[in-house]
């Protein structure tokens, strides 16, 4: 059985919601892993997501570009790119670091210099949605070094925040410097980005109603072929296709977490239950209430596992 991963969104902006996350210092440290053939979902957060591979091999993908990230090599998601990841060749144990942080760290404060010559050139650079670092390659390798270091900075060692500022901010720079050519390139996907952006948020917002293409398409202010070209040029998938999806991952959070009845929990993903049964089994092998039973029977182990795929080391703070 595949288990959907599950992220959880803001309310209004819909971006994923990030625990543990303080404005008094917008950083976080993740260790994430995978299981084989589980996925992160599509999401996006306003803080730039700086990661470094540890161990076995991690594909992530934007609506422009996708790339296989082995052992030993890292990059940078932009901020507020949607994005999804895909666990491939997958051993126990495997897994990758990330940095989690809101660019006013290293700004310094709206409006400032450093905002307006070092983060904004890239933080707005549509064109830019990630940057790949290969160990193979000289210069990158030197930023993943510093990156790798980064991660072993202690929350325990006095000046900690000043030395992780300071970390991110020097590999920022080596990012910058690094994307030159890029930024003198013209814009990307952004606009169609922030269509499929408000369609994803009426989704998860109706998912619950019967929806059909027009309706969606609606919710960005475009036609319904552009709705379909879209979702398949950017997601690689179909509106209809993504909506079922987010429903299954609701469905299992609802068997899993209440005590609601199979019928209760297809009507409050908007689907006859028949077919919500054939679409579930199809898409996890087991029937709802197998799921279910399955679940509470190794809930344990399970739970271990959520962990991996899951958010489940978070450090920097006292």
């Amino acid at each position: 059985m595949q288990q959907p991963c599950t992220v959880e969104f803001k309310p209004g902006s819909r971006e994923e919601l990030l625990p543990d996350f303080e404005e008094s210092f917008p950083h976080m440290i993740t260790k994430a892993a995978f299981r084989e053939g589980t996925s992160a979902p599509w999401h996006w957060h306003k803080s730039v997501e700086l990661f470094y591979i540890e161990s076995g091999t991690l594909e992530y993908v934007t609506p422009s570009v996708s790339h296989i990230f082995q052992t030993g090599s890292g990059g940078m998601i932009n901020s507020n790119v949607l994005h999804m990841t895909n666990g491939h060749n997958v051993r126990v144990n495997d897994g990758h670091f990330l940095h989690l942080f809101d660019p006013v760290l290293i700004a310094g404060g709206q409006g400032s210099r450093i905002e307006k010559k070092y983060v904004m050139p890239l933080l707005t650079a549509s064109q830019v949605e990630m940057i790949v670092l290969e160990p193979a390659i000289p210069e990158q390798g030197r930023i993943l070094e510093k990156l790798r270091h980064s991660f072993q900075l202690s929350p325990e060692e006095t000046g900690y925040e000043l030395r992780m500022r300071s970390a991110l901010s020097e590999i920022w720079l080596d990012m910058l410097l690094l994307s030159e050519h890029r930024l003198k390139q013209g814009e990307g996907c952004s606009n169609a980005s922030e269509r499929i952006k408000l369609m994803m948020v009426y989704l998860h917002e109706h998912y619950g109603q019967k929806l059909n293409v027009r309706q969606i398409a609606q919710a960005a202010a475009v036609s319904e072929s552009t709705c379909f070209e879209l979702f398949r040029s950017y997601l690689r998938t179909t509106p209809i296709e993504y909506l079922n999806s987010y429903r299954l991952r609701v469905a299992c959070r609802l068997l899993t977490q209440t005590e609601e009845s199979v019928t209760e929990i297809s009507a409050r993903c908007g689907m006859n239950n028949s077919y919500f049964c054939q679409m579930f089994r199809e898409s996890t092998g087991f029937t709802p209430l197998e799921y279910r039973k399955f679940y509470r029977r190794h809930q344990n182990s399970l739970l271990a596992d959520q962990m991996i795929w899951e958010q489940n080391r978070k450090v920097g703070k006292k």
